[in-house]
């Protein structure tokens, strides 16, 4: 599967067949434009369909920062001055966290500097996040006379940090600090800027020496269990994937299907 025409996104593939995917706007702060809107639909819909590619790191090109927001002076084009062109383009912001949820590939995200609106659902919508010291994020939308509900953040937000905190920032929009991440557990690791890769390639390199089924059966049950009615529902799903996995191993000839 090919992954060498977009405009807006680096893309590199590693060893172990890992991603490397790079935001690529850093003289805008990496903020989000029509293009990267496009860049980025097309690669998550591949990417749902590519049982090749094992692991995503995702991280922020250049030095200022992860992702600033929705490149707001781009995106006011004439065509989005209206509703029903303004409401296309939001459902289609929004939508782009349901498909980062819907990959089977793990999503690591590497935050440096500011994860700010976009940046930060971007963040929220990654199944890991290791940040460094200057890390912040903030849901930004709210400074901009919108509301702090936006792009998931009402939906993640509570969910990793609790609603306690989660009202805090949603309301205000301030910038949840590097040493606020770790201690709210919204983020795995903090390391200096210039391990931010190594960790995560060490990471991945745990996630890669599974069976590509494991992985994807673990992150649909996380996603379901996320939203589901209780804790029977949550084994219901449990159940089901152990069972398959079993049934797997038996079929590859293995002795131990348990390992």
């Amino acid at each position: 599967m090919s992954y060498d025409s977009y405009e807006t996104l680096k893309i590199e593939m590693l060893d172990n067949d890992i991603m490397l995917l790079g935001l690529n706007r850093p003289g805008k702060l990496n903020a989000v434009s029509k293009q990267m809107l496009d860049d980025l639909e097309d690669l998550w819909k591949k990417l749902r369909n590519d049982f090749k590619t094992r692991v995503v790191i995702l991280r922020g090109e250049g030095e200022k920062g992860f992702c600033g927001g929705v490149d707001v002076k781009e995106g006011l084009t004439p065509d989005l001055m209206h509703l029903p062109g303004f409401y296309e383009y939001q459902v289609r912001l929004a939508e782009l966290q349901l498909l980062m949820r819907k990959i089977p590939q793990p999503i690591i995200a590497l935050i440096h500097g500011a994860a700010a609106g976009a940046g930060f659902s971007f963040s929220l919508a990654s199944d890991i996040r290791i940040i460094t010291p200057d890390a912040r994020f903030s849901a930004f939308y709210i400074n901009v006379g919108l509301g702090g509900a936006d792009m998931s953040s009402s939906y993640f937000l509570p969910r990793h940090i609790g609603t306690g905190r989660a009202y805090e920032f949603l309301l205000t929009g301030r910038f949840m600090n590097a040493e606020e991440a770790m201690n709210l557990g919204f983020a795995s690791r903090c390391v200096p800027k210039e391990e931010l890769l190594d960790t995560a390639l060490d990471m991945a390199k745990d996630i890669v020496a599974k069976e590509f089924i494991q992985i994807r059966l673990t992150k649909e049950a996380i996603n379901a269990n996320l939203d589901c009615a209780g804790l029977e529902r949550a084994l219901d799903m449990e159940n089901r994937n152990q069972v398959l996995l079993v049934m797997h191993n038996m079929d590859k000839g293995r002795e131990r299907p348990f390992g």
